[in-house]
């Protein structure tokens, strides 16, 4: 085909386009009006204000800025506001919504109870020309915080209290273990719903005593999306107060002037549902009314001939169509082909008008598949049998009865892991595979070890004392699948891997790590022992303690893994013929003789804490033992410098190293009456940290660099700042 010829063509098509075009952007805004900002459509009521357009793009109260944030993206915000107030996405039908991001209220105290400074109350003039309400059916009230009360309030002026309604609730905690993760029904968290017709976010903070409560040094509250804050124990010290939460707003064709319902509207030269096939509803969220296409058609009410036919024969999902479908406007028609019948088409299936010969041909094809249905049947009931005697065999009568544990059915566990798609990494028991609960929410499954008679009760007593284990420093045993031949055990999932991979990554992988990073690790790590040696139902020995076993969630939070079933050793069950653990880390009074003790654990602990320090393998430079070299340096020089890794080790930081140290080498004290116990270990981690000068408290809306597993793979994400 000539040059000549191809542009020709293409001039037809676009000529022949160009209505197809001019539609498809009248459904969106106004003509002439910009549409989108930041990847995110702006439809008409809603509109940018344009220079050199005559038109209107949006009713007032619903104007649209499109500005930079603080990355230099541009984002719609809404306008004509004292703060940017951030849109997330705005609708037009089926529900007339606009989702935002808005502050979060806080108020900080010192340790004495004395505020530190003005309380944010949240406050935005978000409804200058009354258009939004809050939704009070996709939102609701959060208060974060010790001993406190936060609410809101609204309605006309009016009443013994200044205000229609007040709604709001009580936060308490007893001490700085009673707040837990994922409980928020007023112990550190509390939750309520919202009354309609709320127009603002003003917040006011009422609270007892706030002296020596540094496990909860603020109080927040905020409205937010219904099930999307989940609260941790951790917010209440770690929250920034320049934190924003999405909410939902509904609105309606309404001002602060005036709010008329359909009756009024549609006799008004102002009426805003200028759509043919448009039809009005009053607003169910305060006063005012709102636009919607009527049924069959879809589009934008708001914009003449915004409203458009659907092909419903185009979306045979949601509307059925069992035999031969044409789309009318508004509507469809559904008919049986020739040859067929039914009553309706559009809800039962269309049955062919069968011959007698064709009845005997029938007959004889449904009874081959009865016969291999039955078949089938027979052996999807083999399978469930196999699977029912694996669930007695692995003490699925005794754990089912456990509220803290959630059993897994083999089918839901294949949907959880996508068939075991993803391998996170393999261990001496098996492979882990990465999965995602329904609600979204990341895990890994791990396979246990086979189990028979003689282990069934010692495996099921296991599972038992780990999913009782509710500790923010050890990871959290979520569930089992017993169905299958080797016990599928589900954990919380950890995203930013082991600590062995982020000390001993090479090459580009081998990330900046700061010693208070590194300390905050070690707390935590030491935290969730001593939570097993002392404050557990039942005294729990780990008996591999090492980096690798140290998992860092997307926070950097230390989390102790990796029991091991077969080293989960509880009171009167400490000997064992075959010591577990790794080479390295494994206590010698242990390998000698079988015993393993909470001390155990100590000296293993106190060989993690060199490899902080240093940044070296328990086994360097091709044959050098950690151990024995910072004993040696120890002893010839009186401190371990020559150890120290030589990102940390400067002038300001070598005290609490050469403090780190000596604390390693009490751990790892051939005497083990003379180690300190856990409870020692974390007060004199806690201390030194407490050493350290403290930092700019600088809120991140980023994260650290990620590594997973034995491929050492190393992204980062540039940090960005939030509204």
């Amino acid at each position: 085909m000539s040059p000549a010829l191809v542009m020709l063509t293409c001039l037809l098509l676009a000529v022949a386009m160009a209505p197809l075009l001019l539609q498809a952007a009248t459904l969106i805004g106004k003509p002439g009006c910009q549409t989108t900002c930041g990847g995110i459509d702006i439809p008409y009521p809603f509109g940018i204000a344009m220079e050199g357009v005559n038109v209107s793009c949006s009713l007032t109260g619903f104007e649209i800025s499109c500005a930079k944030n603080r990355s230099g993206d541009l984002v719609p915000v809404l306008a004509n506001t004292e703060i940017a107030i951030e849109v997330l996405s705005l609708s037009v039908m089926p529900r007339p919504e606009a989702r935002v991001r808005l502050p979060v209220a806080s108020q900080c105290y010192n340790s004495t109870g004395g505020e530190t400074g003005p309380p944010s109350y949240g406050t935005v003039d978000l409804n200058r020309a009354g258009v939004y309400r809050i939704s009070d059916a996709h939102n609701e009230l959060v208060v974060l915080g010790c001993n406190t009360l936060a609410y809101t309030n609204g309605g006309p002026a009016g009443g013994q209290y200044g205000k229609t309604f007040y709604t709001g609730c009580i936060s308490y905690c007893r001490d700085a273990r009673s707040a837990q993760d994922g409980m928020c029904a007023g112990v550190g968290c509390c939750h309520v719903q919202i009354p309609p017709n709320l127009t603002d976010n003003w917040m006011t903070f009422d609270s007892w005593s706030r002296a020596n409560q540094t496990f909860s040094p603020c109080d927040y509250a905020f409205i937010v999306e219904k099930d999307h804050y989940k609260f941790k124990a951790s917010d209440l010290t770690t929250m920034p107060v320049s934190q924003t939460m999405p909410l939902r707003l509904d609105w309606a064709i309404r001002s602060n002037i005036s709010a008329m319902s359909c009756a009024e509207a549609m006799t008004s030269p102002d009426y805003a549902c200028v759509s043919q096939h448009s039809e009005c509803l009053d607003s169910t969220n305060g006063p005012g009314y709102l636009c919607n296409c009527t049924r069959g058609y879809e589009g934008n009410p708001y914009i003449v001939h915004g409203c458009t036919n659907i092909d419903e024969c185009s979306r045979p999902e949601i509307y059925r169509c069992y035999g031969k479908c044409k789309d009318t406007p508004g509507s469809y028609d559904c008919t049986c082909r020739m040859g067929y019948q039914s009553e309706n088409p559009k809800e039962q299936r269309c049955t062919a008008k069968f011959s007698r010969a064709a009845q005997l041909a029938l007959g004889i094809s449904l009874g081959i598949s009865l016969l291999i249905l039955t078949l089938l049947c027979a052996l999807m009931m083999r399978q469930k049998r196999r699977m029912n005697e694996y669930f007695k065999k692995n003490g699925g009568s005794v754990l089912e009865k456990v509220e803290s544990i959630k059993i897994f059915t083999k089918d839901e566990l294949n949907k959880i892991t996508k068939n075991n798609s993803e391998v996170l990494g393999k261990g001496g028991f098996g492979k882990v595979y990465k999965g995602t609960l329904a609600d979204n929410t990341m895990v890994a499954v791990k396979e246990s070890i086979e189990i028979n008679d003689a282990r069934k009760e010692d495996f099921t007593n296991e599972v038992i004392i780990q999913s009782q284990m509710i500790h923010a420093n050890i990871i959290k045993l979520l569930g089992c699948c017993l169905e299958v031949d080797v016990p599928m055990l589900v954990y919380e999932f950890a995203a930013n891997g082991n600590l062995h991979d982020i000390l001993h990554g090479h090459g580009s992988c081998r990330l900046p790590f700061p010693l208070d990073l590194r300390l905050d690790i070690a707390i935590g790590s030491a935290e969730g022992l001593r939570y097993m040696h002392s404050y557990a139902k039942h005294t729990i020995r780990h008996g591999d303690i090492k980096p690798a076993n140290i998992l860092l969630d997307e926070k950097f939070v230390p989390k102790i893994s990796d029991f091991g079933t077969s080293k989960l050793l509880t009171l009167d069950k400490d000997y064992t013929m075959f010591p577990v653990g790794s080479m390295g880390y494994i206590d010698p009074v242990f390998y000698m003789t079988g015993h393993l003790t909470k001390e155990c654990d100590i000296y293993s602990f106190g060989v993690v804490l060199l490899e902080l320090i240093s940044r070296k393998r328990t086994i360097y430079g091709g044959n050098l033992s950690l151990i024995i070299e910072f004993l040696k340096a120890y002893k010839q020089e009186n401190n371990g410098r020559a150890i120290f890794d030589k990102e940390i080790a400067t002038e300001e930081s070598m005290h609490i190293l050469e403090e780190i140290g000596r604390l390693a080498m009490e751990c790892l004290n051939e005497n083990v009456e003379e180690r300190p116990d856990m409870n020692e270990v974390a007060e004199q981690l806690v201390m030194l940290r407490r050493a350290r000068k403290p930092k700019p408290n600088l809120p991140l809306c980023g994260g650290f660099g990620l590594i997973r597993g034995l491929g050492r793979v190393c992204a980062f994400s540039a940090l960005s700042l939030c509204f």
